[in-house]
């Protein structure tokens, strides 16, 4: 792995740091360093995912240079294949994923945001998807994926007007989570993340589980998956642990190994 993006660990809490100066743009070699990454989270599974990025801003979007180097139709084609295949294969990981947006989050970034579970932005933080600039419509998911947290309309005027939009308007889009003080949020996104990463790290596996299922076919399709893979939980130590807790101690007192 580059320097240009970390991949540490903190006891169960996986810290994905993009640090490729001045701007964090997404170049072939950004995307091997995080293909890299997420190979090794997908080896070795962490409890939950924190990304971030170092510098002012999260990112200016994708070397312009990457797409002029593209010679035919069916070379871009390979090229996004690739691209797209970063955050599915975040969405894919069975842990929390948390995205932290402390700044400019444009394009590749705000694409791999909104395939994370949950999205936390500094007040100052603002995000877009610019692709039209350049005769392009967004290629690593970021269009339906962002329809599915805020609908159809709002990702058309997102992607079409190429505005940037401040990180209170992406919450009341039910985009962004939740709004953070700029000052102190790294250490609120860490905090957050870490929360997560002492969770019941099956059970919230499972939670993903359902609401791929909802995604692809609603309440009905949810409803024919749930009792399975809430049954499944039982075979878990820390479903049998938990309920033993709350027996003897009451809610809240029980702690979670992840297994």
């Amino acid at each position: 792995m580059t320097q240009q993006v970390r991949l540490d660990r903190d006891g169960g809490l996986a810290v994905l740091t993009v640090d490729a100066p001045p701007l964090n743009l997404y170049t072939a070699s950004l995307q091997s360093a995080l293909a890299s990454a997420i190979g090794e989270l997908e080896a070795e599974p962490a409890r939950a995912l924190l990304i971030r990025a170092e510098g002012k801003i999260v990112s200016g979007g994708v070397d312009v240079s990457l797409f002029d180097a593209q010679g035919s139709p069916a070379e871009a084609k390979v090229l996004f294949d690739e691209m797209l295949a970063v955050p599915d294969r975040i969405a894919a990981l069975p842990f929390p994923t948390v995205f932290a947006a402390h700044g400019l989050c444009l394009t590749w970034a705000f694409e791999v945001a909104v395939a994370c579970d949950v999205i936390l932005a500094a007040s100052r933080a603002k995000f877009g998807l610019v692709e039209k600039v350049v005769g392009l419509t967004p290629t690593m998911g970021g269009t339906q994926r962002l329809a599915a947290r805020a609908g159809v309309g709002r990702a058309k005027e997102f992607v079409m007007t190429g505005d940037t939009y401040d990180a209170a308007t992406l919450e009341r889009w039910n985009v962004v989570n939740r709004v953070l003080p700029d000052e102190g949020f790294d250490d609120a996104a860490r905090a957050f993340a870490r929360r997560l990463a002492d969770g019941p790290t099956r059970a919230h596996a499972a939670t993903k589980r359902v609401l791929d299922h909802f995604s692809a076919g609603g309440v009905p399709e949810a409803n024919a998956h749930i009792t399975t893979i809430a049954a499944e939980l039982f075979e878990t130590e820390d479903l049998r642990n938990a309920v033993k807790s709350f027996l003897a101690d009451g809610p809240g007192k029980a702690t979670f190994s992840g297994r």
